[in-house]
């Protein structure tokens, strides 16, 4: 069985040029390793087919219960060249947060 990611995150995304940089942020601290698990750059791209022309780069932030995604060529060359309805790909965010992931057997407690 899959869940969505927005049950377990929410997203921030901002922009320079033709990069999106998109965080996401556990509810939870205590999901956070299911995120780092789960949500790979190979699988954050995958899910951007099409999209994203250059690379997916993944910085952990265990402290914060975050992960912070780079995604180069995601924006159609950037907000003064793509004719995109959302140049600064503040719609990516959500994108994100439909990604399917596994749900995952709550931990019995000893």
């Amino acid at each position: 069985m899959t869940m969505k990611l927005r049950a377990l995150a929410h997203s921030r995304t901002g922009d320079k040029g033709n990069t999106a940089n998109i965080s996401l942020i556990a509810h939870d601290p205590a999901d956070y390793p299911r995120l780092e698990r789960h949500v790979t750059p190979e699988r954050v791209r995958a899910h951007f087919a099409g999209i994203v022309q250059g690379e997916v780069i993944r910085y952990a932030l265990p402290r914060l219960g975050a992960l912070n995604f780079v995604l180069t060529g995601a924006l159609g060359g950037g907000v003064t060249r793509s004719l995109a309805l959302d140049a600064h790909g503040k719609g990516l965010s959500a994108a994100l947060l439909d990604m399917e992931v596994p749900e995952e057997p709550e931990a019995e407690e000893a």
